[in-house]
């Protein structure tokens, strides 16, 4: 096959030379439609020789790389630490020259498959699915030779993929030992309504780390609300109208744990010489402005982030380790602010 010679080679001379239709080279080169893999192939050779492309994008070709990956998250706009995530994926991208695209889905399981399909067309390298809380996702309509790795999130039983969550059980110990630390023994649990992998391993991991220090979770000192302040004023306020309420209470994350404060204030008991409370996030905008400002245990978002996109670059240069069960665990850590103290005797 001789290449073309003279001007920039255009469509239709690859369609020539390639003996299919200019359609069926721009499906195939864009990867907007499914073309057959020998005619694909066939396209993208000619493609080559004829220098139908810029040097960068061929390039790509030859290495079957484009150098760009996709994430697609949930609730990117509305989630606080989304840009935690998206730091840290960022800039593991580009320590490895690759730049990261990012989509948000809403929520809509329809606009996800939708935002997958695009982001093949544009032919990434591969995909980080994200979620902003821990819960599991279902497997896209995927090709097999484009990677995929979950950040947040764990995968639907059946799924092999490599995914990155955070360690509940681990990070809500570290709220249970802050306070058994300080020398509580009364202490209560508040969690979230919301359904989620979160929430089970949060409640799990309390009872563990309360259990090995001799602390049952009785009925009385565990109670669940939605995952915002006005759920947690709501909540605070069953377990501080008790007839002995606990000395300190743990929380489902930091907005439940501002509810609860606000309860206490309501009902003219101090935070925290008279209630210790530790909430889970390390969600900076409502930790540090709280009177006084919340003790909490922090996620590893950016961590995440980079944990994910590193692992996806390896399994796209083949050099990652095989699946297994292929969920990662990341530790939290405490953020000490002033919203725990000795409990005060009764």
């Amino acid at each position: 096959m001789s290449g073309k010679t003279g001007g920039r080679a255009r469509v239709s001379d690859v369609a020539a030379a390639a003996g299919v239709s200019a359609t069926t080279v721009s499906h195939a080169l864009s990867g907007a439609r499914a073309v057959n893999a020998e005619t694909r192939e066939r396209i993208l050779a000619v493609a080559r020789e004829l220098g139908y492309v810029p040097d960068r994008v061929a390039s790509g070709l030859r290495r079957r790389r484009t150098g760009v990956v996709g994430l697609i998250g949930d609730d990117l706009a509305a989630t606080p630490f989304a840009g935690r995530i998206i730091e840290g994926a960022r800039r593991a991208g580009l320590e490895r020259d690759v730049l990261l695209m990012v989509a948000e889905s809403g929520g809509d399981a329809e606009a996800e498959r939708d935002l997958v399909a695009r982001f093949l067309a544009q032919r990434v390298d591969g995909l980080l699915i994200a979620r902003m809380y821990h819960q599991r996702v279902e497997q896209p309509d995927v090709p097999d030779d484009v990677p995929v790795v979950l950040v947040d999130a764990a995968p639907q039983p059946g799924w092999e993929v490599d995914a990155v969550v955070p360690d509940e059980a681990q990070i809500a110990a570290l709220a249970c030992e802050r306070l058994t630390r300080e020398g509580h023994r009364d202490i209560a649990y508040v969690g979230t309504t919301d359904e989620s992998r979160a929430a089970r391993g949060r409640l799990i991991g309390v009872r563990s780390a309360l259990g090995d220090s001799g602390i049952a979770l009785a009925d009385g000192r565990l109670d669940f609300c939605t995952s915002d302040a006005a759920g947690g004023r709501d909540a605070g306020g069953r377990l501080l109208d008790q007839p002995v309420p606990p000395t300190a209470v743990i929380c489902f994350n930091d907005q439940i744990a501002m509810g609860v404060m606000q309860a206490a204030a309501r009902r003219g008991i101090p935070i925290p010489a008279g209630l210790s409370v530790v909430g889970i996030d390390d969600l900076r905008p409502v930790a540090d402005a709280l009177d006084p400002g919340l003790t909490t245990v922090a996620l590893p978002h950016a961590e995440m982030g980079r944990w994910g996109m590193t692992r996806l670059l390896d399994r796209i240069d083949g050099t990652a380790p095989p699946i297994g069960d292929g969920i990662h665990l990341l530790r939290g850590w405490l953020v000490e602010r002033e919203s725990v103290a000795v409990p005060q005797p009764r």
